[in-house]
C-alpha cells in the first residue's frame, strides 16, 4: 500500500538568455486528467534535443502536479486539490502537501497555463478565464487584457468566464450572512488559477477534451507551443487569435444548488447542452419543477451533488469577451 511519503514533487525549468516573462505550465492536477502530462513531456523532449529553444524568459514544466492521483487514476488523492488552495501550516491531507510546495512556486511566475480533461463523453475543449480589471473584495485583477489575449491563441474557440463571482453567489446565498462561513466556503472555491491571480500574475485553465480522446494530448501540445510563441519565449511565428466570428464566449451567471437528496434531474445533462428559457432542467423533492430562467447553456450539472451544495450552474452568451 502506498503512503504520502513514497512520493516527491518534480518541476522542470528552462530559462533562456533574454527578459522575459515567467511561465508555468502543469499537467496532471487531477491525476486520471493526462493529456498535459503527455504534451508537456513531448516539448521538454523538444527543447532537451534541441529541436525547440527558450530565447527568452523562462518556462517551468510540472508534469504531474498530484502524484498520489496520478499514481490511483483518480481525480483526487484525497481531495479535491482544485479547491481550498492555499498553504497549510498543519497539512492535514496529501492534497495540502502539495499546495504547500505549489503555492510558493506559482507565486514565482506571471502566467500560468493549468491543462485538464474532462469527464463527459462528448464535447469540445474550452478554456476557463478570469474576471474583468476590478478592484472588488472577492477576485481584484489587473491583468484581463493580457490574459484574454493568451486565452484567444491556445487553439480552440470556446471561453467561459465568471466562475468566482457565481460561486460566490451561491458561497452567499447558503452562509445566510455568517461572516466567518462565508471566508471560509469562498476559499474553497479557490484552484490554481484562482490561487495565481492573488500572487499578481495571470492563469488560464484549459480543458482539452474528454480524458480518453486522443486528440486531448494534441490540443494540449498545441496549447503550450502556441503559449511559448505568443508570449516569445521561443523562436516561432506568433499564433493567431481565434478570430471573433468563430468564438463561443460564454459567462457563468446562476448557480443553483440541490437542496435534496430527492431532487433529480429531468434528464441526464451534459456541460453545454442548450437550454432554453421554460424548458424542465429538474423537478424537486416536493415535485415542484425546475425551470430555466433564461436561454443559455448548462454547465457542470452534478447529479450526484450533496444537498446545499452546487447541482448546476447556467450561462448566456458573453459578447463583449476579447473586445
Amino acid at each position: 500500500m502506498t503512503s504520502a511519503r513514497d512520493f516527491q514533487f518534480k518541476s522542470v525549468n528552462y530559462t533562456g538568455l533574454s527578459k522575459g516573462p515567467r511561465v508555468i505550465i502543469m499537467g496532471a492536477t487531477h491525476g486520471n486528467e493526462i493529456c498535459g502530462t503527455k504534451a508537456i513531456r513531448r516539448v521538454m523532449e523538444e527543447l532537451d534535443s534541441g529541436k525547440r529553444r527558450v530565447v527568452a524568459g523562462s518556462v517551468t514544466f510540472v508534469p504531474i502536479v498530484n502524484p498520489l492521483a496520478y499514481a490511483k487514476n483518480t481525480r483526487s488523492g484525497d481531495r479535491n486539490l482544485n479547491r481550498d488552495l492555499f498553504p497549510k501550516e498543519n497539512p492535514q491531507d496529501f492534497e495540502d502537501h502539495v499546495a504547500n510546495w505549489l503555492c510558493p512556486l506559482l507565486a514565482q511566475h506571471d502566467v500560468l497555463l493549468d491543462l485538464h480533461s474532462f469527464n463527459a463523453k462528448t464535447g469540445e475543449p474550452f478554456v476557463m478565464v478570469g474576471p474583468v480589471n476590478n478592484d472588488g473584495p472577492l477576485e481584484p485583477f489587473k491583468h484581463a487584457e493580457q490574459e484574454r489575449a493568451l486565452a484567444r491563441r491556445l487553439g480552440v474557440r470556446r471561453f467561459v468566464t465568471g466562475w468566482m463571482a457565481t460561486y460566490g453567489q451561491g458561497v452567499q446565498r447558503r452562509s445566510r450572512g455568517n461572516a466567518a462561513e462565508l471566508e471560509t466556503t469562498l476559499r474553497y472555491g479557490v484552484g490554481t488559477t484562482e490561487y495565481m491571480r492573488t500572487t499578481g500574475g495571470y492563469a488560464l485553465t484549459l480543458e482539452c477534451g474528454q480524458h480518453e480522446d486522443p486528440a486531448a494530448p494534441e490540443v494540449a501540445y498545441r496549447a503550450i507551443v502556441n503559449t511559448l510563441a505568443f508570449l516569445k519565449l521561443i523562436d516561432a511565428p506568433e499564433p493567431a487569435p481565434v478570430p471573433f466570428e468563430e468564438m463561443e464566449a460564454l459567462a457563468m451567471v446562476a448557480v443553483h444548488d440541490r437542496l435534496h437528496a430527492d431532487d433529480q434531474f429531468a434528464r441526464p445533462w451534459a456541460s453545454f447542452d442548450p437550454v432554453k428559457e421554460g424548458e424542465q432542467i429538474g423537478v424537486r423533492a416536493d415535485g415542484t419543477p425546475v425551470l430555466a430562467e433564461f436561454s443559455g447553456r448548462i454547465l457542470f450539472p452534478d447529479a450526484n451533488a450533496s444537498p446545499n451544495h452546487e447541482w448546476y450552474y447556467m450561462t448566456r452568451p458573453n459578447p463583449d469577451f476579447g473586445r
